[in-house]
């Protein structure tokens, strides 16, 4: 296991890079592939892998079920996280963080997952009709029959958080959140700080943003690859890997959500463990795109 795992408690502690399956559909795999895929994440260290309900209709964690029932070893050297709170009726996207959805979602991805727990389990979204100490009751309840370890959030702004983790006694373990060199919706809210003072370590998603980066869309991609590609010259590094460098660097201690199928861009990322940027760095990569200024 990682001697650079990031500690969310004391019974948690999950991989410095995160594996993520939400575009697994579209890999085309069978059981027996992705349990080949991941066996190789496991090797490299990268042992906690995040799904969610959502994702493809539940087919993803159907999918991932299969390959831990193909390869039964697997389920119990990982740590794995899943979502619950974004539905559909129909083509009608909502979203339900009652109390019986979430103890019956929890129950459907065990089912799916061909697990009796799961490690982490996220409330996916922010609900504007979320009540607090119905959502928190749930969670407290599940962890008490032993069916999810941990419980966390995802996309959650300081109110909502705050108000979450005041129902849970405190107990929130992390926020799964986005940010990138063209995202920082959660510094201009205050979440990071919220985050960092209290030392609750945020799970990142879209890391590369989704990959628009490197395709140099817009004015704000191509001012910060402009940027970030200058400083990976000078550590002799591929861009994406001073990328994950730059998440990794802040004091908030960030475990980034790697999407990719390849093994190729997770081994970037995890170059980026041993990547040491100056401290300037960080900060000519924060004001590149044109978003932030430093005041």
């Amino acid at each position: 296991m990682s001697t650079n795992m990031v500690k969310l408690s004391e019974k948690l502690s999950i991989s410095p890079i995160v594996q993520g399956f939400w575009r697994l559909e579209d890999w085309k795999w069978s059981d027996k592939e992705l349990a080949s895929f991941m066996n190789a994440c496991i090797e490299r260290g990268v042992t906690t892998f995040d799904t969610a309900e959502i994702y493809s209709d539940t087919l993803c964690e159907k999918m991932m079920g299969e390959a831990f029932a193909a390869d039964p070893t697997i389920r119990n050297r990982i740590q794995l996280v899943s979502k619950t709170g974004i539905f559909k009726e129909k083509t009608f996207g909502y979203y339900n963080t009652t109390y019986d959805r979430v103890i019956t979602s929890c129950k459907e991805s065990l089912q799916r997952l061909h697990t009796d727990h799961l490690d982490l389990y996220l409330i996916h979204r922010e609900d504007p009709c979320l009540d607090p100490w119905e959502t928190a009751r749930a969670l407290k309840d599940l962890k008490k029959e032993g069916l999810i370890l941990e419980a966390g959030v995802s996309n959650f702004d300081p109110f909502k958080f705050d108000a979450m983790n005041t129902a849970m006694d405190g107990e929130l373990v992390t926020n799964q959140i986005e940010w990138n060199p063209v995202c920082f919706e959660h510094f201009n809210t205050g979440m990071m700080d919220y985050l960092t003072v209290r030392r609750i370590h945020p799970m990142i998603w879209s890391p590369l943003a989704g990959g628009r980066l490197f395709k140099g869309e817009d004015e704000q991609c191509r001012k910060a690859m402009d940027k970030i590609r200058e400083i990976a010259d000078r550590h002799g590094e591929d861009p994406s890997t001073i990328i994950y460098a730059w998440l990794k660097y802040h004091p908030v201690g960030a475990a980034p959500i790697s999407g990719s199928n390849k093994l190729s861009r997770l081994d970037l990322a995890l170059r980026a463990l041993n990547v040491k940027l100056e401290h300037y760095e960080w900060y000519e990569i924060y004001v590149a795109s044109g978003q932030q200024v430093l005041r």
